[in-house]
């Protein structure tokens, strides 16, 4: 259930939810899965996807939606996802700017697999919009002193954001709107010139799909940087809708697989 909204930035709605059930699995990079129902269709409570998917004919299941989560506070029971908005388009973004305290939400979750680790000597987290939540997250976990290398594309100043921390970060921001070339080529570039400090990194990278494979093939392949030590993920591609590019995804792996066994 919505408890409260807030729009932190032009493009950024902030909702908070209702967690009774919210198991914390310790990642700054965990999610879950948001369900917008179908208008006009009455589900049964509580909402169960298995129950749904053998009782409901397949245009009526609920449309899912992965989101990170920016904040768990266990005492309050109160789960914070922040939404990009875009207007219009979309279902997560539209929901988000529409919310009011005691709307009803459902998900499923948590999953995740990152947090900052004590044991590296700096860490360097990249992303845009979709990656900000968990970056912030990161941030807020980094131990005491540990150093950070953040590089994060944005539209413009407006959408840029404060966070707090016990870490010593050097926060840079990219923005669209001003920028020569194209979506996530200064942050490409930006970890391409970076000269790396000494010692072990951990790295994040995640956000649109283009820019990510870009920096995931320097820093496996230039860098030659251990698979382990990197969080990579394209959470989206630019043309597509959730729903569109999962799909993309699994045929790709199915893909790699098949070349992999001949």
């Amino acid at each position: 259930m919505v408890r409260r909204t807030e729009r932190i930035t032009p493009h950024m709605i902030r909702v908070v939810l209702t967690a009774d059930d919210f198991v914390d699995n310790g990642t700054s990079d965990h999610y879950v899965k948001l369900l917008f129902g179908k208008d006009g269709v009455e589900y049964p409570e509580p909402l169960d996807m298995g129950v749904i998917r053998e009782t409901f004919p397949s245009e009526q299941w609920p449309t899912m939606r992965t989101y990170t989560v920016r904040n768990f506070d266990e005492a309050a029971r109160e789960l914070t996802i922040d939404f990009v908005y875009h207007g219009d388009e979309g279902i997560a973004g539209p929901w988000a700017a529409a919310a009011q305290p005691g709307d009803v939400a459902w998900y499923t979750g948590p999953g995740g697999g990152y947090a900052p680790e004590e044991s590296a000597d700096w860490h360097l987290l990249v992303g845009d919009e979709s990656a900000l939540p968990a970056i912030g997250a990161a941030i807020e976990q980094l131990p005491p002193g540990a150093k950070a290398t953040v590089l994060v594309e944005v539209e413009d100043e407006t959408e840029e954001q404060k966070f707090s921390g016990a870490g010593e970060v050097e926060l840079t921001w990219f923005h669209r709107a001003t920028a020569a070339g194209g979506r996530g080529d200064g942050l490409v570039a930006a970890v391409e010139a970076l000269t790396f400090p000494e010692g072990v990194v951990q790295a994040f990278v995640h956000g649109e799909a283009g820019f990510v494979f870009r920096i995931r093939k320097h820093l496996f392949t230039d860098r030659g940087l251990s698979r382990d030590r990197v969080s990579v993920s394209g959470y989206w591609r630019v043309g597509k809708n959730e729903d569109g590019w999962q799909a993309e995804k699994a045929e790709t792996a199915a893909k790699e697989r098949a070349a992999a066994g001949n």
